[in-house]
């Protein structure tokens, strides 16, 4: 059931506990909302705990300075940023996908999976929590003002991305007026690579084909790569970027081999493609310019159907 702003305050003030549940191979806006939230709890004597399927990379360990993450006896389940509850991950899915209370997301292409959900269409979910803690009359500190700008800057690209909005802006500067460390935000996001991560993305752009005139190129990360590089898929949630940076490439698809032999696909598009449109057709969702979908073949039939796909779209 979709709730209002002020139905999802009331369901936060009604329970003594929660789970926050983030989606799997976290990024920094499903992640700076879980914290954000969790900090926000705490103020107000609500012990939460942030769950996630997958490992969290350790440049994001900003978010949780100061707190603690203990386990807690929950009453409720939450989950941020999760637009579909296979988005979970299998063991997570599993175990609590059934169980969601509340549903905060920013995706227009949410799926209903919980109870409640509150669906706002702002450029991040992070802005959502904030309006939220803002109805919930949790004063805002240094703390929660870092994990929201956390998850407004990465789900922006820096506020370089078309999702950005005026009011996005506005957000960040009330945060940045909160005391939001931005300039660590901006350090650990934007400007500091591990050299395994760097060795990674030498190899991921030595891959990269271009199609239908170059307009459209994909790149292809594999299991091997990650080995030789000793990166992990952890590293690399701003590598699906890169095929789209290309001059004239107005679709970007970047084919990264899961453990389990599967393929996840990202997708950024410029106008006036719909990366949305395109991973939905697979199955996946997202944003306009940035989305993703899965697959259960092998990397050349992947490419082949993506391919197949939007050569019949694109002009």
């Amino acid at each position: 059931m979709r709730i209002t702003l002020k139905d999802c305050a009331d369901i936060l003030g009604r329970y003594r506990s929660f789970l926050i549940l983030t989606h799997a191979s976290p990024d920094g806006d499903t992640l700076g909302s879980a914290f954000a939230l969790k900090r926000a709890l705490q103020k107000i004597g609500k012990p939460s705990q942030v769950v996630c399927n997958d490992e969290i990379p350790r440049k994001y360990s900003f978010l949780w300075d100061g707190i603690t993450n203990d386990p807690v006896n929950f009453e409720a389940v939450i989950a941020v940023d999760v637009a579909d509850r296979k988005l979970l991950g299998d063991k997570i899915n599993a175990e609590f996908g059934d169980k969601i209370v509340l549903a905060i997301d920013h995706h227009l292409s949410h799926r209903d999976y919980a109870e409640n959900t509150f669906l706002l269409g702002n450029a991040s979910n992070a802005e959502n929590i904030f309006i939220l803690i803002n109805e919930m009359g949790i004063d805002i500190d240094k703390g929660i003002a870092t994990c929201i700008y956390c998850g407004a800057a990465t789900d922006t690209g820096c506020f370089l991305f078309t999702n950005t909005t005026a009011e996005t802006h506005k957000t960040a500067a009330v945060l940045i007026d909160k005391g939001a460390d931005f300039a660590l935000v901006n350090r650990k996001m934007f400007e500091t690579k591990t050299v395994s991560y760097l060795k990674l993305e030498q190899m991921a752009l030595s891959t990269i084909e271009l199609h239908f005139g170059g307009k459209c190129a994909v790149m292809k990360i594999t299991q091997d790569m990650f080995r030789e590089s000793r990166s992990n898929d952890g590293e690399c949630d701003g590598i699906a970027s890169l095929p789209r940076k290309i001059e004239g490439v107005l679709i970007g698809i970047t084919i990264r081999e899961k453990e389990n032999g599967n393929y996840k696909v990202s997708i950024r598009t410029v106008e006036p493609y719909d990366a949305a449109e395109i991973c939905a057709h697979f199955g996946g969702g997202g944003h306009n310019r940035a989305a993703g979908c899965e697959f259960e073949c092998s990397l050349e039939e992947t490419k082949k159907a993506l391919l197949g796909f939007i050569g019949e779209k694109i002009v």
